[in-house]
């Protein structure tokens, strides 16, 4: 008995050690690791609410809270400026157009940012899109509602109305500049949706990844250059800063009041895959960026970037060609490779690892196969053999040769066939046959000599039928009487 028992405090010993000595899998560990970014759980954020955006689809990757109502402080100013340029393109002057910066937009808190710009400066309208991006200037931002709208409030009417229009329904705004005001919301998702219709205008991606930018002379100052303080974007000075910096950054903007806590609004790209994070309500100013990293590099492991080339050359199309010679090695098999007939055609395709296998599944059936040739030997390499084409999510057609890999060789003394036939008659120069002793022998003398006996034939057998055979009449001998 004692033995029965030292043997089973020996295995849950054994057992024991083993768990203990035995690495435990990331997806069940409490803490963020970095070496496993696909196991991003919510609890590894400090934000109160956040998502994660595919740019282009608007594909949600991840979320904590995304409908939920908070405070967006700067972050506001991607919806202002986005407007203002959209405004601006329509202006006679266009983005050069000067307004002059009132004095309400210069009287700003003590704690307020601010681009200091001076009341009467006559400042363009893409400095001050600039400026508010930059340095989130305040008051460049009620600078911009002042010069398109006449005033704030009819500014933000548009820009209620605009976000209503993308459909962000949980947004209202009260101010252009993000300053704290109860009435003042938006959600992490609307905020995405805001931020992907901006990312769509090239004005407004250029100015959210500069680093830094130049305000011209103007009528009060000298030429000034002004930084952007977004350390996502801009890798900051001082040394224990620069790890908010993200390499594969392209945006956009930070916000912060003491009510809405610290917030990002982070784009980026890699490998043809690019995402929009939201970050909202993170605890400290370094922990939003940890948070917007956190979300990017969860998200390059969830999303794929590939081509419709790539996905096509993992499984090639082999077809099998008729009339083959009976050497051939590979049994008149010939792979078909594929050549993109107009290289300026976008055949990039965005998805994740669910989608990518039923694209792998059905490329079939999502791409339209037509051959210009008939499938028989000879087969030259190089030579074009049909075409495949791909209708992207625009309908936009994208057009590719279907090229023989090899060349097959014609089996001998195989008759032709009928496309063989008409394609010798299409490519022969001469439309009427040489006359030669054997076509007028083939062609003249034989069919005339078979419609000769022809005739003879059915004239003979005609006539057979029609004669009789006459039958001797007997007639009685006539008798005469005396």
């Amino acid at each position: 008995m004692k033995r029965k028992v030292g043997e089973r405090l020996c295995a849950l010993l054994l057992a024991a050690l083993l768990c203990v000595l035995r690495p435990v899998p990331s997806a069940l560990a409490d803490e963020y690791d970095a070496r496993y970014p696909e196991n991003l759980a919510e609890g590894h954020l400090t934000a109160t609410a956040a998502i994660l955006i595919e740019q282009d689809t608007g594909q949600v990757v991840f979320e904590k809270n995304a409908d939920e109502r908070m405070y967006p402080a700067s972050t506001t100013k991607i919806l202002t400026v986005w407007l203002a340029l959209m405004m601006g393109e329509r202006l006679p002057e266009g983005l050069e157009t000067k307004y002059p910066v009132s004095a309400n937009a210069t009287n700003l808190a003590p704690d307020e940012s601010s681009a200091k710009f001076a009341i009467g400066e006559e400042v363009r309208l893409i400095d001050l899109c600039n400026a508010a991006i930059l340095v989130s200037g305040n008051d460049a931002a009620t600078a911009i509602a002042e010069g398109l709208d006449g005033s704030v409030d009819a500014y933000v009417e548009r820009m209620n109305s605009t976000a209503y229009s993308l459909g962000c329904t949980n947004t209202h705004f009260v101010n252009a500049n993000g300053l704290h005001d109860e009435n003042h919301y938006t959600t992490a998702r609307d905020m995405a949706q805001m931020t992907k219709v901006a990312m769509e205008n090239e004005e407004f991606r250029t100015i959210v990844r500069r680093t830094e930018y130049t305000l011209p002379r103007d009528n009060i100052y000298r030429s000034r250059t002004i930084r952007n303080g977004n350390n996502f974007v801009a890798k900051p000075d001082e040394e224990k800063k620069q790890g908010r910096y993200y390499p594969d950054s392209t945006g956009v903007k930070t916000g912060t009041t003491s009510a809405a806590g610290n917030c990002l609004v982070a784009s980026a790209s890699r490998g043809g895959v690019s995402l929009i994070a939201v970050v909202f309500g993170a605890t400290s100013d370094g922990s939003r960026y940890e948070d917007a990293k956190k979300l990017m590099e969860y998200g390059f492991t969830q999303i794929i970037s590939t081509t419709i080339e790539e996905i096509y050359n993992e499984n090639p199309r082999v077809i099998e060609i008729r009339g083959f010679a009976l050497d051939d090695p590979d049994v008149g098999k010939l792979q078909l490779n594929l050549h993109k007939t107009s290289m300026d055609a976008s055949d990039l395709i965005v998805t994740n690892h669910d989608g990518l296998v039923r694209w792998k599944q059905n490329f079939t059936s999502m791409t339209v196969t037509e051959f210009t040739r008939d499938l028989t030997a000879p087969i030259t390499a190089g030579e074009v053999m049909g075409t495949l084409t791909y209708y992207g999510d625009e309908g936009v057609p994208v057009v590719y040769d279907l090229i023989a890999s090899r060349s097959i060789a014609a089996r001998e003394n195989l008759a032709p066939s009928i496309d063989q036939i008409i394609r010798d008659a299409e490519n022969d120069p001469n439309p009427f046959p040489r006359i030669t002793p054997e076509l007028v022998v083939k062609y003249l003398v034989l069919p005339a000599v078979m419609i000769f006996l022809i005739i003879r034939i059915l004239k003979s057998l005609l006539s057979r039928v029609g004669k009789r055979k006459k039958v001797k009449s007997y007639k009685p001998n006539s008798r005469y009487y005396r």
